[in-house]
C-alpha cells in the first residue's frame, strides 16, 4: 500500500503539473524582455523610472507579477496574463472576463501611469506589472483558446520528459537553450531604424492580434503526445527571440511615451 500511495502521488504531481503554468515566458525569458527595454529608453525616461522603483532594472522587477501569485491578497490579478477570445473575432467582440484579462490589465497599469493623482506605490506597482504582461502579451500561447488553458491541456514530450504545449512555449525552449538572460538580450537581431520603427507602430491590440496570429501557428506545430525535441526547436526558437525583442523594444515605447 505504501508503494502504491507513492505512486499516486508522483502521478498527481506530474498531472498538476502539466495543467499549469508557474512562469509566463520563464524567469528568464521575462528578463530578457526587461533588460532589452532597458536598452531602448530614453536618457530621461530610465531616471524616472531608476527613483520610481528605488534603483531596481526592468529585468529584475519583469517577474514581480509572477511572484505574487502565491499571496493571495494578489489573486485577482491572475486573469490579467492571458487573454482569450475567439480566433475568428475581434477582441470585444465577445463579452470580454469580468474578472479581467491581458488587455484590461495592461490598459489599467498605462492609465495608472498617465494619472497625475497616482502615488508613487501605485505607479512603482504599475510599471512591475506592466512590465510582465507586456512579456506575456508576445508569448503566443497567452493569447491562445481558453478551453485547452493555452496550450496548457495539450500533453507531450519534451526531448524525455513529460511536459505540455504551454510549458514548451513558456521555458522549456529557453531553458534547452542555455543562455542567461544577459546573454540572450544582447545576442537579438540587429534590426534598422526602420524596422524598430515598425516594431513599435501599432496599439496593444494589434501586438494582441499578431500573437493571435502566431499562436495559430503553435497550435498546429503539434500533435498530442508527439516527441518534441531538436527539429522543434530548430523550427520554433526564432520565433520566440524575435518575440523576446518586440516585447522589450514595445515596452519601451509605451514606458518612452509616458515617462520620456
Amino acid at each position: 500500500m505504501k508503494l502504491q500511495y507513492k505512486w499516486l502521488l508522483v502521478l498527481l504531481v506530474i498531472s498538476l503539473s502539466g495543467f499549469s503554468s508557474d512562469y509566463d515566458w520563464g524567469m528568464t525569458g521575462h528578463r530578457v524582455t526587461g533588460q532589452i527595454a532597458e536598452n531602448y529608453l530614453t536618457k530621461k525616461a530610465k531616471r524616472k523610472i531608476a527613483k520610481l522603483l528605488d534603483g531596481q532594472s526592468l529585468a529584475l522587477v519583469s517577474t514581480f507579477a509572477d511572484e505574487i501569485k502565491s499571496d493571495e491578497y494578489y489573486k485577482s490579478y491572475g486573469p490579467w496574463h492571458y487573454v482569450n477570445f475567439s480566433f475568428d473575432k475581434k477582441y470585444g467582440e465577445e463579452k470580454p472576463s469580468e474578472y479581467g484579462d491581458l488587455v484590461q490589465g495592461v490598459q489599467k497599469c498605462i492609465a495608472t501611469l498617465q494619472d497625475e493623482n497616482s502615488t508613487k506605490t501605485t505607479i512603482a506597482f504599475s510599471i512591475k506589472m506592466l512590465v510582465h504582461f507586456i512579456g506575456d502579451l508576445h508569448q503566443p500561447l497567452h493569447v491562445g483558446r481558453g478551453e485547452d488553458k493555452g496550450g496548457n491541456d495539450i500533453q507531450v514530450r519534451w526531448f524525455r520528459e513529460g511536459s505540455n504545449l504551454h510549458r514548451v512555449w513558456d521555458s522549456e525552449m529557453l531553458d534547452y537553450y542555455g543562455m542567461s538572460y544577459t546573454e540572450l538580450s544582447v545576442n537579438m537581431n540587429t534590426l534598422s531604424k526602420e524596422q524598430i520603427k515598425d516594431i513599435q507602430n501599432g496599439t496593444t491590440l494589434d501586438w494582441v492580434y499578431e500573437s493571435q496570429k502566431l499562436a495559430k501557428q503553435v497550435y498546429v506545430s503539434a500533435n498530442v503526445g508527439e516527441k518534441l525535441s531538436y527539429k522543434y526547436m530548430y523550427d520554433y526558437f526564432p520565433i520566440v527571440r524575435s518575440q523576446l525583442q518586440k516585447g522589450g523594444i514595445r515596452l519601451a515605447k509605451i514606458l518612452n511615451d509616458i515617462f520620456g
